[in-house]
């Protein structure tokens, strides 16, 4: 989905086919005196884009390369003259404006270019897409091309009057030359903003994501997961105290092992006062039996 967005970006905006790559220069100062000529212009741009597109792109693989430039101009021109009719039987008042430009969308730079850029090498939804997107950015360019025109130079915008009665219309707006100076300020105002924008990126990179964390947040982390070497270690008796606290049983064991050795000392010292306590009784009885 990314993608198409990007795709549908760069045609409408970042590869503007009018205002960025000048492409079909003959139908946007022609048909752009007034809105509506613009939008049913533009829209019937579109359809074939988009048409041609996916058409050329099913059949890529058929087409011979030496004949593919003859070949993606009959597959035009056949959506053409299906649009042509189309326009006719259903927007008659806009085909009678545009006139002989319709049938020349055969011809426009837009489409044949796509065509051979894009279509041919590529899948058909990502074709289908970038048709739209290159439409897309015909029309919008026709659109403000022709709302510049149609209101500094009628005071109306589809034919609705927006300004005062007082406006006094330039008509130099509606001829030939008020295309091309509306059509050159629109194209350096397009690119001088495309050229703050890349130097605005230049300037402000985007930070990685580990530079996006704070340091604070990365230092309270470290201070959690490892302790801090200013606390004082613990001295031998503690440790010596904590272990015997926790090996109840150790000291338990050591009790017992103490009494039986003092027992054992008392054992000793009664036994010479047992030994001279029998010699006095034997000496006894020899002198009753003298």
């Amino acid at each position: 989905m990314n993608k198409y967005i990007k795709q549908l970006k760069e045609g409408i905006i970042d590869q503007n086919p009018t205002l960025v790559q000048f492409l079909g220069m003959c139908p946007t100062l022609a048909t752009t005196t007034s809105v509506s000529n613009a939008i049913g212009m533009g829209l019937a741009a579109t359809a074939v884009l988009i048409c041609s597109n996916v058409f050329i792109s099913l059949l890529r693989k058929f087409i011979p390369k030496e004949i593919r430039i003859a070949s993606y101009i009959v597959i035009i021109s056949a959506f053409v003259t299906a649009v042509e009719l189309l326009m006719k039987a259903f927007f008659t008042p806009i085909y009678d404006a545009l006139g002989l430009y319709i049938p020349l969308i055969v011809v426009n730079c837009i489409i044949l270019a796509r065509a051979e850029a894009y279509a041919s090498k590529s899948p058909v939804l990502p074709s289908a897409v970038d048709g739209l997107s290159m439409g897309l950015g015909f029309t919008a360019a026709l659109l403000l091309l022709a709302s510049v025109r149609e209101i500094l130079g009628a005071g109306t915008w589809l034919g609705i009057r927006i300004t005062p009665t007082a406006f006094e219309p330039a008509l130099i707006f509606i001829l030939p030359a008020g295309a091309f100076l509306t059509l050159g300020f629109l194209a350096a105002a397009v690119n001088r903003s495309r050229a703050f924008a890349a130097e605005y990126a230049a300037s402000h990179p985007k930070p990685s994501p580990i530079e996006a964390i704070p340091d604070e947040f990365v230092t309270e982390a470290n201070d959690t997961e490892a302790p801090s070497s200013d606390e004082p270690a613990k001295s031998t008796e503690e440790s010596e105290q904590d272990t015997s606290v926790d090996n109840p049983t150790d000291a338990a064991d050591d009790t017992p092992s103490e009494d039986a050795d003092e027992a054992a000392d008392d054992t000793e010292r009664s036994a010479p006062e047992m030994v001279s306590g029998a010699d006095a009784a034997e000496h006894t009885e020899s002198e009753d039996d003298l």
